[in-house]
């Protein structure tokens, strides 16, 4: 296969995978599953294989496609599959999806990442860009700490010389604590507030 019609086929599966993705998304914010925990929760089931893998595919999904609001699906990772697998799912899903949208960026550069990310926010990071060394120390900070556009800071990651390895090394290094802190404020900080006005 000729090096054009690699392209091509890259180029068509990436355009499959993607119209794939925002049809399901569509599906997902139908069924309410984003916003509502029982139908999350209706949709994942009891099922103890289907179950994990729909939550894991919805969770990349909330990466991939940034108008859904993640918020909901990681704090109900831990109250339908529990503590301990809820962040698992949690942070395979994210993880994975954080890893895709780094390539999206990579492939599609910046036009494509000035359509997913507002102006604001590409402007405010974007001097992180001028120097590979500082944005290495600065991403690896961000992604640790559940503070910053963290999906945002993986599609601009695209346009700078990082590797694939060391990126994917930091997201999965460095995901885990802001996943867990992100999850049980969610989590908690809800019940807390739903006693205090109850």
């Amino acid at each position: 296969m000729s090096v054009t019609a690699s392209r091509r086929l890259i180029n068509t599966i990436s355009v499959i995978g993607l119209a794939v993705s925002v049809c399901l998304t569509i599906y997902f914010i139908n069924l309410g599953v984003f916003k509502d925990m029982n139908a999350l929760r209706g949709l994942v089931g009891d099922n103890i294989i289907l179950g994990p893998l729909i939550f894991i595919l919805l969770q990349i999904l909330q990466v991939v496609i940034p108008i859904i609001p993640g918020g909901i699906s990681s704090a109900a990772g831990v109250l339908i599959f529990g503590p301990m697998m809820g962040f698992v799912y949690n942070y395979v899903g994210i993880c994975i999806g954080s890893i895709i949208i780094f390539l999206l960026g990579r492939r599609y550069g910046k036009p494509f990442i000035l359509s997913m990310v507002s102006d604001k926010t590409y402007n405010r990071y974007s001097g992180w860009l001028e120097n590979q060394h500082r944005f290495d120390k600065l991403f690896t900070l961000a992604i640790f700490l559940p503070v910053a556009p963290d999906d945002a800071l993986c599609l601009m990651a695209g346009l700078t010389n990082i590797s694939l390895k060391k990126y994917t090394a930091i997201i999965l290094l460095a995901k885990p604590l802001s996943i867990f802190l992100y999850s049980m404020a969610l989590l908690y900080g809800g019940n807390f507030l739903a006693g205090f006005l109850g």
